[in-house]
Order: structure tokens, then sequence, then C-alpha cells
């Protein structure tokens, strides 16, 4: 799978990791209004689940947003990672396994969503699937090539949930993956 070329022309103000410019965006009423745009391309994630044993499997990484805030940099959140020329399917189950060590074969899809869509052109692909413990084939830990240092975590999901109803899962992607996974499947969560 390629990714599609952009619709909207961008004026860009630095390349390198992700593009940042100024797009043009015509309005309903013809008007054009001038808009900062954050773009890395497409993504994909994925929550890996043991509907047996009733746990998730996270992965704990140091990201920059907690960080710039005060807050711990090391945040909790379903494996993801930018298509990179291939299929969303594909690229869920790829970093399932450089992340979190665990092979996947059957994807639920949950949506096709704009992470921030004010600002960044970023499409996630989000997906649970069901593994059991014979399925953690892996070392994980991310690809140390590309500054990951990544640590997998299972955890109950009885825990997950407790979370998502309180507020406390920061990360959007693993918030809206734990709750259709709730609505889904509310009897895994009981504790």
């Amino acid at each position: 799978m390629t990714e599609a070329a952009p619709a909207l022309p961008l004026e860009v103000i630095h390349r390198g990791w992700n593009t940042f410019g100024i797009a043009t965006l015509t309005l309903p009423d013809g008007s054009t209004v001038r808009r900062a745009l954050e773009d890395h391309g497409e993504a994909a994630c994925v929550l890996p689940y043991d509907p047996v044993r009733r746990v998730a499997l996270l992965v704990r990484q140091a990201r920059v947003g907690p960080a710039f805030w005060g807050e711990p940099a090391d945040l909790d959140e379903a494996p993801a990672g930018g298509l990179d020329g291939a299929a969303p399917e594909e690229t869920a189950i790829r970093e399932a396994m450089e992340e979190a060590g665990v092979r996947l074969r059957d994807l639920e899809p949950v949506a096709h969503a704009y992470s921030m869509p004010s600002i960044s052109s970023e499409r996630l692909w989000l997906y649970l699937a069901p593994y059991s413990a014979s399925d953690r084939v892996g070392s994980g830990g991310g690809l140390h090539e590309e500054g990951e240092q990544v640590l997998a975590l299972e955890v109950p999901l009885a825990t997950l949930g407790d979370q998502a109803r309180a507020g406390r899962l920061p990360d959007l992607k693993t918030l809206v993956l734990v709750q259709a996974l709730m609505l889904r499947s509310p009897d895994l969560f009981a504790a």
C-alpha cells in the first residue's frame, strides 16, 4: 500500500522526521484561510488482548509530549507505528512484534480516525487483536537504531477499565481502543 499524495498543497517550513508547513484551506463559503500543519503520514495502532487471562499488552516508552508539560515522560500505550508504505494491518502486526514481542494473527478493525485534525494530517488505523501466552515469541523492546527503548507490560483488563472510567488513560489511541473493547466484550473487564 502506498500513501496517497496530499490533496492540499503545503508551503513547507521544515522537513525532517515530520514536515511542518502552512496550508491554504478553502472554507464552505469559498473564502480561504492559512493553517499550520504537521505531517508525518499514516499510522496503525493495535491493542493486543488475551481473552483467557484477561490482560492487554501495552508498551511503555518515553514520550516528549508529557515531558513538555512536566509530567513523567514514560507513557503506557498500545503498540503503534507509521505505515511506511505498508498496509495498516501489516503495520499493526509488525509493530506489535517489534515493540511487544507478540505474534498477532487476527485483527479486529475499530476505526480509521484523525488524531488531531486541527493541526496534524495523521490518520490512525485502530485495531484490537486477541493473543495467547504462547504468542509472546519475541523480545520486543522496539528498534534501538530508531532510538526506541520500549518495555512491554501485561495489564489486567479490569485495571484498564477502571483507568478508562476514571479518566486516567492519558494516551488517546489507547483510551479509544480500551473503550472499544469494553463495548464489544464487557465481560472481559469483570474483576
